[in-house]
């Protein structure tokens, strides 16, 4: 068992510039797409981190030859795939659990995939079973409920199937999968949410040269059929990463470049940055230059946001939200209770320890205007909400404790060590 990691972080003023990490999203997918398209891929600026590892070793046991190179460079052969001889655990990483669960119902012949105790317990797997066995697989939890450990078994046969679409990933899932079936699918989803997660996945059919048609993300018809080869990619930086120092400045009231940042790319987490500005951040963006500037002065006003769009930011734009004025009431976000954690419940819980006036809804929390204080606090083995406490410590008045930071590594390798390079005091 791994030794937990605490920080301890004091109030401070940011400057410099800093650099953001590499997409985990895209990373995973240009693994998992390389190791379903014939002949060899090159994948390069891909994150490393313990769900990439992940990815990589599930995609092995299903018959891809990977290597790693340096300058975090993978090199892919793929395009035949076989069930798994042994069980693939894919630690806490919830796209594996549902990217490769469904793609090994591609194929005839058992596959088992389990995860850690946060896969086992959060990660519901129910609608993603429920569309491979309506598609003619066997899918089903080994505890007879929807959780993980899951039994899969392929091969799929195409035809009908209806899911739930709350959660994006077993949405993503069953859709990349039917590319690979020899016959039709059509996909109906009931309430799809997290929609910017979907089309990531579908801007992959675009650049692969996927064919699928669909009617106001509730309905897809994918022909399948699908042949891909290998191809070149760099992966991008990720947006979801970029909120935590832009946060940083703001609750600092610093002046503060943010770079490797493409306005370009399809990662809905971008949208963050508007809201932002709606909410008054002096943010300047510079999108030939892959960078955004913070200017200090900001006055930033309280609004009620939907915050499905962007999903990840339901831990921090409460931490921003302390700092504004007047009330900010977050909704949309149900879906982030079956996450790495409760991130509603955790992130209420320990922004109180702080002294933030917080209130926890059913989808989300409403928040007034909160003086924080330092405090001991706790990450809930969830790297986003370790990342949006650190931010939170870094406005607040005292010193704040985070355990459990190991966790970052998750989506932001040596986030903290970055941190320390604009200034902020981090032991």
């Amino acid at each position: 068992m791994k030794e937990e990691r605490q920080v301890v972080i004091r109030p401070s003023s940011l400057g410099g510039e800093i650099s953001i990490p590499s997409s985990k999203s895209h990373t995973l997918r240009a693994i998992l797409f390389a190791a379903l398209a014939k002949g060899r891929s090159v994948i390069e600026n891909l994150l490393f981190s313990p769900d990439t590892e992940a990815m990589i070793a599930a995609c092995r046991s299903l018959g891809a030859v990977i290597r790693v190179l340096p300058n975090n460079c993978l090199e892919v052969e793929g395009g035949v795939l076989h069930a798994a001889e042994d069980v693939i655990h894919v630690g806490n990483s919830g796209q594996t659990l549902r990217f490769i669960g469904a793609v090994s119902a591609l194929v005839p012949g058992y596959t088992i995939l389990t995860g850690d105790r946060s896969i086992r317990s959060l990660r519901p797997m129910k609608p993603l079973l429920e569309g491979i066995e309506q598609l003619g697989g066997f899918a089903v939890s080994s505890r007879g409920g929807e959780f993980a450990p899951v039994i899969i078994k392929g091969p799929l046969k195409g035809g009908t199937a209806l899911i739930r679409g709350e959660d994006s990933q077993p949405v993503s899932a069953l859709l990349i999968a039917s590319a690979f079936i020899p016959y039709k699918t059509e996909i109906f989803v009931v309430n799809p949410g997290e929609l910017p997660w979907v089309e990531l996945t579908l801007s992959w059919f675009d650049r692969l040269g996927i064919s699928y048609k669909h009617e106001n993300f509730e309905k897809y018809v994918i022909p399948g059929h699908s042949v891909i080869h290998g191809f070149q990619y760099s992966v991008p930086g990720d947006w979801s990463s970029a909120s935590y120092p832009i946060a940083a400045a703001l609750v600092t009231n610093s002046n503060l470049v943010v770079r490797g940042v493409d306005f370009k790319d399809s990662q809905g987490d971008k949208n963050f940055i508007l809201l932002l500005q709606e909410m008054g951040a002096r943010i300047v963006i510079d999108q030939e230059h892959h960078c955004v500037t913070l200017l200090s002065g900001s006055r930033l006003k309280g609004k009620r946001v939907d915050i499905n769009p962007f999903i990840d930011a339901i831990t921090l734009l409460p931490v921003i939200a302390c700092f504004a004025e007047g009330r900010t009431e977050i909704i949309g976000g149900r879906a982030a209770r079956q996450k790495e954690s409760d991130r509603i419940h955790a992130i209420v819980t320990e922004l109180k320890k702080m002294g933030a006036r917080i209130e926890e809804r059913e989808d989300g929390v409403v928040v007034e205007p909160s003086n924080l204080y330092g405090a001991k606090t706790e990450s809930h083995a969830d790297h986003r909400l370790g990342m949006s406490l650190a931010i939170a410590a870094l406005g607040a008045k005292g010193n704040t404790t985070i355990s459990g930071v190991e966790v970052v590594s998750k989506s932001f390798p040596n986030f903290f060590e970055q941190l320390q390079t604009i200034g902020a005091q981090i032991e």
